[in-house]
């Protein structure tokens, strides 16, 4: 390996770890949450709720589906002043209501919205700056992403974890071509891949077995 590539390496390696340092941080201590079902401090803090009348409620919006229900439900939130992704939206048709929750990390809204009457009752309470790296952590995940990522912030976590994977690829890339040229770490090296292997492969083993 020649001495500027050496160089060159080191430094995105040293760089882009600084970088990601807050981001390797959310998900190592929300993924602790998640493994032990456990939130410190979980009971939530709810806010008083306020109704709204005199809504404007697109026409047909009962009838619409997926991420066209929600776009026109985005029009609804905007005119109330509320911010966050919307999870999903409960229709009950019976009564005509939709039962909406819009989450921002450590905060969630829930609009019950009448159709008929025009009127939204909504109530908000505070999840806390945990349940906020949980939320942080599930984000970008695989369920409903018919309508998941309508909130733009949201997006934008979304393409920053999306970083934090492909820098995480590279440091792994990167260390190893620096490890490489140390003569005297290399065994030490060799152990501790060899170590690192055995654990994965050790427990995809007995998860599959």
């Amino acid at each position: 390996m020649g001495k500027r590539f050496y160089a060159v390496t080191r430094d995105l390696h040293l760089y882009a770890g600084l970088f990601l340092a807050p981001f390797v941080l959310v998900f190592s201590v929300s993924v602790f949450f998640l493994v032990h079902s456990w939130i410190p401090g979980a009971a939530s803090e709810a806010g008083a709720a306020r109704t709204v009348t005199g809504l404007q409620i697109p026409s047909g919006i009962e009838n619409l589906d997926g991420r066209e229900r929600v776009d026109a439900v985005r029009a609804v939130l905007d005119r109330l002043g509320v911010a966050g992704e919307v999870g999903f939206i409960r229709h009950i048709r019976a009564e005509r209501r939709l039962v909406i929750p819009v989450t921002v990390p450590g905060r969630e809204t829930t609009l019950d919205i009448h159709l008929e009457t025009r009127t939204a009752v909504i109530s908000t309470r505070t999840t806390g700056i945990w349940d906020a790296l949980v939320a942080l952590h599930k984000a970008p995940g695989p369920h409903l992403v018919a309508i998941r990522m309508n909130w733009f912030p949201m997006r934008v976590w979304k393409w920053l974890a999306d970083a934090t994977v492909w820098l995480i690829f590279f440091l792994s890339v990167s260390g190893i071509c620096v490890w490489a040229v140390l003569p005297a770490e290399r065994r030490i090296g060799l152990l501790l891949i060899g170590a690192g292997a055995a654990s994965f492969f050790g427990v995809v083993y007995a998860l599959i077995r």
